[in-house]
């Protein structure tokens, strides 16, 4: 069984996690393959939106397989010096999160069920966030004893304040759907969990036929711009508009306007 299902519709890419008996756990074999396709699907021109999922409707992902590190943890002694068992961290959970995070084409995670430890983080990091009734938050990593990782130290003060993400971390207790949405840790409240889905993929053919060059200048401006000063922030967005404005796109979406008419958008 493949451990991630890629399907293509009209330049929508949706990534399905597939280990629904595991609640679709990250074992090395679906971290890799989460690694390596999004890899791809950076530098894709023909890719103008990603939804990511999980299979099942127990979780979207409950994070790092934990019978797989137990594996890796029997045999060493504390002092042993071996960094096998979280070499993981800097071999997937790192580049997994940081091209995650800078596609440069919206990403929008349907998250029905338990999203917990490093499945949190994917979702987190994700543009938009689709959830239903179901759909519960957990940072986990402290009930393990380990530190939070996947870019949760970074995702979650920007969604939440540094307190709240203290308290998420630190307590590691569940969030539910309808706090979630309050706190910003979703986007949208499906009525229905079987409705999660496709309404993660209309909004995405929605995003998909949008300005795919000005979306991916917009990620770049807030990620560059949440660093460092007004100053800094304000070259960033000269040097954004610069390109933008250089974009066929552009004087579509311009001539569009004046025309009364709709934009017909290419990501050219």
């Amino acid at each position: 069984m493949d451990p991630l299902l890629v399907d293509r519709a009209a330049g929508v890419v949706t990534l399905t996690m597939n280990r629904p008996d595991a609640m679709n756990a990250l074992d090395v074999p679906l971290k890799e393959a989460l690694r390596d396709t999004l890899s791809a699907l950076a530098v894709d021109p023909s890719v103008r939106a990603v939804v990511l999922t999980g299979s099942g409707s127990r979780a979207f992902c409950v994070g790092q397989d934990l019978r797989e590190h137990v594996a890796h943890l029997k045999g060493l002694s504390l002092d042993s010096g071996d960094d096998t068992p979280l070499r993981t961290v800097t071999e997937h959970y790192n580049p997994i999160a940081l091209t995650l995070a800078t596609l440069p084409v919206p990403v929008i995670a349907a998250v029905r069920g338990a999203a917990a430890g490093a499945g949190a983080s994917l979702a987190l990091l994700s543009d938009f966030r689709i959830g239903g009734p179901s759909t519960s938050f957990l940072m986990a990593f402290a009930k393990v004893g380990l530190a939070g990782d996947t870019g949760a130290s970074w995702i979650l003060p920007r969604l939440v304040g540094h307190a709240k993400a203290v308290e998420l971390l630190m307590l590691a207790e569940p969030v539910r759907a309808g706090v979630a949405l309050e706190l910003g840790l979703l986007t949208r409240l499906a009525d229905d969990d079987e409705a999660v889905l496709p309404a993660a993929q209309e909004l995405a053919a929605r995003l998909a036929e949008g300005p795919t060059r000005a979306y991916a200048a917009i990620k770049r401006e807030l990620v560059e711009g949440a660093a460092g000063s007004l100053a800094q922030a304000l070259a960033v967005e000269a040097e954004a508009q610069a390109e933008c404005g250089a974009t066929g796109d552009h004087r579509e979406g311009t001539f569009a306007f004046v025309e009364k008419r709709p934009p017909a958008y290419s990501g050219a």
